[in-house]
């Protein structure tokens, strides 16, 4: 699933196609894509409004329209979002199960092959995900604050990172190499972190994600650009996906184990 740095990658390269756009109708061929209502009521809410900014909210995109709505966009495991005209035609068309036709001959396609993606017009980004933790990357996550969080949960750290409402954002991939970095066994309990692996944690939670974002997003499997072309920040990965593979800095065979539910990858040697 395309996490923070993919959703904020897909963010950006949406900025200049999209914005100032008017939305001039939709087009929907798979009815459970819309979410918090149905096709019709979607397009009263979007026809005529025009795109006046983009952001990202955890891994949500955020369309703001000139109504004051929010058109919302989750890429689920496989979306992709993509702006082209009318008469493009892309691989990925094939699922594009929602479309909305803007002026200037253009179109935002959402494709997304395994439909767990969706999209909903709303108010307010809480009227659909009320309980969001804060951004990893804004003056709102800092160190004392997430020290003091981590006291009050015994869960697994790993599995604690990928509870979005503990932080916002971080997923499988993400969670791993932030460990690793931290030198943090994933299957420590949260309260049980002295100050310094705290530090440790915290800094590297940013890092990792703010290089991500510099190498525009790990396209490991569905994930890829605005612009089709695919991000390499897989290529700087210390453990994820790396099984078997000796670790880069001692040596040792990565090992996967199973937390929360997730394949876990560490080094049995720096996180001990």
């Amino acid at each position: 699933m395309p996490e923070l740095p993919e959703v904020e990658t897909v963010v950006r390269g949406l900025r200049e196609p999209l914005i100032g756009h008017k939305v001039l109708g939709v087009i929907c061929t798979q009815p459970k894509t819309i979410r918090h209502a149905d096709l019709a009521s979607m397009t009263a809410r979007l026809q005529g409004q025009k795109v006046i900014g983009i952001t990202r909210r955890a891994k949500y995109i955020l369309c703001q329209l000139s109504s004051g709505d929010l058109f919302i966009v989750h890429l689920g495991m496989s979306g992709r979002l993509y702006v082209v005209p009318d008469a493009a035609q892309r691989d990925s068309d094939r699922w594009a199960h929602l479309i909305l036709q803007l002026d200037g001959g253009q179109q935002l396609r959402f494709s997304d092959p395994r439909r767990f993606g969706f999209a909903a017009v709303v108010s307010t980004f809480n009227e659909l995900a009320p309980k969001i933790g804060p951004e990893p990357l804004s003056d709102d996550f800092t160190r004392a604050g997430f020290a003091e969080k981590l006291k009050r949960h015994h869960k697994a750290i790993k599995a604690l990172l990928l509870d979005q409402s503990f932080i916002a954002g971080v997923g499988n991939i993400y969670a791993d190499e932030s460990l690793f970095r931290a030198k943090i066994r994933p299957l420590r309990r949260a309260d049980s972190l002295r100050k310094a692996e705290i530090d440790r944690l915290y800094a590297a939670i940013r890092a990792v994600l703010e290089e991500a974002i510099a190498r525009h997003g790990a396209s490991i499997n569905w994930y890829r650009k605005v612009d089709g072309t695919a991000g390499d920040a897989q290529d700087n990965f210390y453990v994820y996906g790396r099984e078997g593979e000796p670790c880069l800095v001692c040596g040792t065979p990565i090992q996967k184990i199973v937390v929360g539910g997730r394949g876990t990858h560490f080094c049995p040697k720096c996180q001990k």
